[in-house]
């Protein structure tokens, strides 16, 4: 089991910047291929940010291609979501989640939410413009 909890949302001006963290307790956070999500008012949780359990794969979407970055340190425990040049349609909750341990090969990342087993409750970003 691994317990992820989010931090670091609030309200930002577009343009502005914000450090998503999520903490990670239980099993070896290591092994762990992670990714970030997020959930817009009356829209589907969508795939923002992934990176292989080796660190040494990252993906993104489109959306947030050159304006996010996601890292990790496994020594704390915690994965990031750097946010950058923030525009209010990056507004939602964000949700930290990660796949079963050593999912996939050394570079292997994912977008499918079906394929993330642990979840955060999440953290509101707003963006206003």
């Amino acid at each position: 089991q691994v317990q992820l909890v989010e931090s670091g949302g609030g309200l930002v001006q577009a343009g502005g910047s914000l450090r998503l963290s999520c903490a990670a307790s239980g099993r070896a956070f290591s092994s762990h291929a992670m990714g970030w999500f997020r959930q817009a008012p009356g829209k589907e949780r969508e795939f923002v940010a992934a990176l292989s359990w080796s660190g040494g794969a990252t993906y993104y979407a489109d959306s947030v291609q050159g304006r996010f970055t996601i890292s990790r340190d496994n020594a704390k425990n915690t994965l990031y979501l750097q946010m950058t040049s923030l525009m209010p349609e990056d507004t939602a909750v964000y949700f930290c989640a990660a796949r079963a341990p050593y999912s996939g090969s050394y570079y292997t990342t994912s977008t499918k939410l079906s394929e993330y087993e642990y979840w955060g409750q999440g953290t509101q970003v707003t963006v206003s413009s």
